[in-house]
């Protein structure tokens, strides 16, 4: 019994519907996350603000407190002593105390409206957070969703033959999707999650150091809190580009590890980057699939130079020759030992990756590290696999 064919002008068809679709959800969902981050800055700012208030009410009324206070005492010595003060002092006594106290209850029912929504605002945070997060992660795999359909589908009619065909295609999507989860899964966590975790820590001692430390100390700290909201916004801005850099298209590997290289440089400000290509690789295109892997294998590297090794220098260097694509990415950081990546595979999910990748290309990469002497890695991919993708 023979496997009828589909039509592939029918499955081109369906694909660019798809495409349609999903390209839509895309936008809305970036929506939904540009709209909470709008809102989470400023919900952050009138957090700020109304801590600030809430420290103000509690001086006040500490001091309000000792005048009142006061205020009993003397009211309770006219009592006692009645006979020996005015009609005017005794009332006068009295409406102090009277007032004093009527302000006091006025103050502390300040103090608690601004708490009650103290907190309301950090429950409010925390639930953005949680939409930020989420739809970061599905903008993240429809992104994923949509470079298969643009890259690997669109075609895809000439290639699946029969019904067996068709199903091993679609496992090989599903699998790279999920690798490509987990991978931006590790960034998210390593990454903004992590700021914004810490962002939540500090923004509960905030309080604390406008009243131990002043409010100078307090300023600095809230200054400072900021920063980490801004960088943790830019990492997940980061990681939404990452996932596909558009110029690898249009402009190949080596002017595209170019302009990051510098990009990075520049952002990072601490540690000098440098880049070399030898022959003429400027010219030169491999298949799309090899330039994209090239390009995660230096970002990957690069990445987790400057998070680890404290490094001064990092230098990449690309060469593109017949048969083979080397990838030098070597730094003067402080090192690891080797025994730790064989061993503590959860400290090492960044090597591990670059080797899943290098593995998927039947290439071989090379680590050579030592603490304090840096670290240097070579990847040579040999290009009889892409011969065999362009055939």
């Amino acid at each position: 019994m023979t496997t009828p064919k589909m039509d592939p002008k029918l499955l081109d068809s369906i694909i660019m519907k798809m495409l349609s679709t999903v390209d839509g959800s895309k936008d809305e969902v970036f929506r939904i996350g540009e709209q909470s981050r709008q809102q989470y800055e400023s919900l952050v700012e009138e957090l700020k603000q109304i801590k600030q208030q809430v420290n103000e009410v509690i001086d006040f009324g500490d001091k309000l407190e000792v005048h009142t206070r006061h205020a009993r005492n003397r009211l309770s010595e006219v009592s006692r002593n009645f006979n020996k003060f005015s009609e005017e002092e005794i009332r006068e006594a009295y409406e102090k105390a009277h007032n004093l106290q009527v302000e006091l209850t006025m103050i502390q029912q300040r103090e608690k409206q601004l708490r009650e929504r103290r907190d309301d605002l950090e429950r409010r945070l925390l639930s953005l957070q949680d939409v930020i997060e989420r739809s970061e992660t599905l903008v993240s795999q429809i992104t994923v969703v949509l470079n298969y359909l643009n890259q690997d589908l669109r075609q895809v009619g000439v290639l699946l033959e029969d019904a067996q065909a068709k199903q091993d295609f679609g496992l090989r999507i599903i699998e790279a999707q999920e690798e490509e989860r987990k991978r931006v899964s590790r960034e998210i966590h390593d990454g903004p999650a992590q700021m914004l975790a810490n962002v939540m820590m500090r923004s509960e001692l905030i309080e604390r150091i406008f009243r131990d430390r002043g409010t100078e100390e307090g300023f600095k700290e809230i200054r400072s809190l900021r920063q980490n909201v801004r960088n943790a916004l830019y990492e997940v801005r980061r990681i939404i580009y990452d996932l596909r850099p558009m110029a690898l298209d249009d402009l190949g590997l080596i002017p595209t590890l170019r302009k990051y290289l510098n990009t990075i440089e520049e952002y990072d400000g601490k540690t000098k980057i440098t880049f070399q290509c030898l022959g003429d690789t400027e010219s030169e295109r491999i298949a799309s699939q090899f330039e994209v892997a090239l390009f995660r294998l230096a970002q990957e590297a690069v990445t987790n130079s400057l998070k680890h090794s404290e490094a001064e220098e990092i230098s990449v260097k690309v060469e593109v020759t017949k048969d083979f694509v080397t990838l030098i990415i070597k730094d003067d950081g402080k090192g690891f030992d080797m025994k730790d990546v064989k061993t503590n595979k959860n400290k090492s999910f960044g090597l591990l990756g670059m080797k899943e990748r290098v593995d998927l290309l039947e290439g071989k990469m090379t680590i050579d590290s030592k603490i304090g002497l840096g670290t240097f890695i070579m990847i040579r991919v040999p290009l009889t696999l892409q011969n065999k993708i362009v055939k």
